[in-house]
């Protein structure tokens, strides 16, 4: 099991209440499969999403957004095709969001990031 660092653990803390205060209700934190990590997963009314959680103090190397590479999103797909597949019967309709937060603590809320 990887540790987290205490700051990325108060990142995901607050863009899970930042998306409930938002309305969408939180049903997993940090869930592992052999394909990667998926931060948050939530329900955004009836569309299940799949949160990436960036935390960023400078914009010196293009920010949180682009730290979400081709790479890290083909393993968000692999990781939310086995989150389906392991805990729901029926495939719901589903989305890939990222909740980015920079060094003064600003939160932007990024929906449906992969394109599918």
């Amino acid at each position: 099991m990887r540790l987290q660092h205490p700051t990325g653990m108060a990142a995901e803390e607050r863009a899970a209440q930042y998306l409930q205060a938002q309305g969408c209700r939180i049903v997993v934190r940090n869930w592992h499969c052999k394909s990667g990590e998926i931060d948050l997963v939530a329900w955004d009314g009836a569309v299940c999403v799949f949160v990436e959680v960036r935390l960023r103090s400078s914009e010196q190397f293009g920010g949180a957004a682009a730290s979400i590479t081709a790479s890290k999103q083909r393993k968000l797909l692999l990781s939310a095709q086995t989150y389906l597949q392991a805990e729901h019967q029926t495939e719901p309709e589903c989305r890939f969001d990222a909740v980015l937060i920079n060094g003064e603590g600003h939160i932007e809320w990024l929906k449906n990031i992969i394109g599918m």
